[in-house]
């Protein structure tokens, strides 16, 4: 949650309001590498879809659910991307873009439910391998079995869509168009750390404003995070446990044999869950520290907060990739060529 005010400011040489709000003044350099990031965001996960998609269709005997999982993360982070983040790029080259009130509601309803699902379809794979590694027996071979665990997989997917469509009902209820004389007083981090085109929140009373950035800060911003520090704790002990197993246990039985490979994807997923933990943990940090200790070294908190929310996005592909065999072999084809 960031309660932010920026009535009777002026340009100052470090920060300037330019249309709605507050924004940091940044170097060319400091652009050109978010945009960099930006373009990795939408290349990369346009990539992880488009691989591991066909992967998972080519495959479709084997339920490769931990793929699907993928592509659904994947699929968030370039939405978020493709809705949200180019259109701060364009921002940042200097195009002062404005909407109408009907416009600024949908955008920011939908600014918060991506966001807000692209968390918990983080936390979701994460709850998945630990579930796979505490399961005791092997995976059902029946084909039955393989497409009611399917339909159990993609149900809870689409309730994590539903039931974050529906928080972000009030985004779209309680946002309107302003102009450049109007005064932002409210920001949720997991909509959007500064305003963009021109759209602001506009509840009703200071009060409800505040009851649904605090329900987002909690909900969507630290306790997912509490809680992929502990899947994540719990999935190392359970293969920790399996180790040892397998040293004092026959090799050939069906769950020992699949410790290497789980340990791999272990890594892989371990290496995700902190990146994103780092950062939208830092994100948090760095505007909420802004919000309440303005100072000296306001700008520069904002500028950590503006790379931290792209740098999960644009970097999960290439740890992805060196986990994924097929997603590997494809970038390395690619480089090839």
């Amino acid at each position: 949650m960031v309660v932010e005010t920026v009535a009777d400011m002026e340009d100052d040489g470090g920060t300037e309001l330019v249309g709605m709000g507050l924004r940091v003044a940044v170097s060319p350099v400091q652009t050109a590498f978010y945009m960099i990031l930006v373009l990795l965001g939408i290349l990369g996960n346009a990539t992880v879809i488009g691989v591991i998609g066909q992967n998972v269709t080519s495959d479709r005997g084997r339920g490769r659910n931990s793929d699907i999982i993928i592509i659904n993360m994947a699929l968030s982070n370039l939405l978020v991307s493709v809705v949200r983040n180019a259109l701060l790029v364009i921002s940042d080259m200097g195009l002062e873009l404005y909407s109408s009130k009907e416009w600024c509601q949908f955008f920011m309803g939908v600014w918060v439910w991506l966001r807000s699902v692209n968390v918990w379809s983080t936390l979701f794979l994460s709850a998945f391998h630990l579930q796979t590694l505490r399961r005791v027996a092997p995976p059902m071979g029946n084909l039955q079995g393989r497409r009611n665990a399917l339909t159990s997989l993609c149900l809870s997917l689409g309730l994590i869509w539903l039931l974050n469509f529906i928080y972000s009902i009030p985004a779209h209820i309680f946002s309107t168009s302003g102009n450049k004389n109007r005064t932002e007083t409210l920001m949720l981090v997991s909509s959007t750390t500064r305003p963009l085109l021109g759209c602001v929140w506009n509840f009703p009373s200071s009060y409800s404003g505040l009851a649904y950035a605090t329900t987002s800060m909690v909900i969507h911003e630290a306790f997912p995070i509490i809680l992929m520090a502990f899947t994540n704790l719990g999935s190392l002990y359970t293969l920790y446990n399996h180790g040892r197993v397998r040293s004092s246990t026959v090799q050939d039985a069906p769950v020992i044999k699949r410790v290497p490979a789980e340990k791999r994807a272990a890594k892989v997923i371990l290496a995700l869950i902190m990146l994103f933990i780092i950062s939208w943990g830092t994100s948090i940090i760095s505007v909420n520290y802004f919000n309440y200790n303005q100072g000296s070294s306001a700008e520069f908190l904002l500028v950590i907060a503006r790379f931290a929310n792209i740098i999960f996005i644009a970097m999960s592909p290439g740890v992805l990739a060196i986990g994924h065999r097929r997603l590997r072999s494809f970038i390395k084809s690619m480089l090839a060529h």
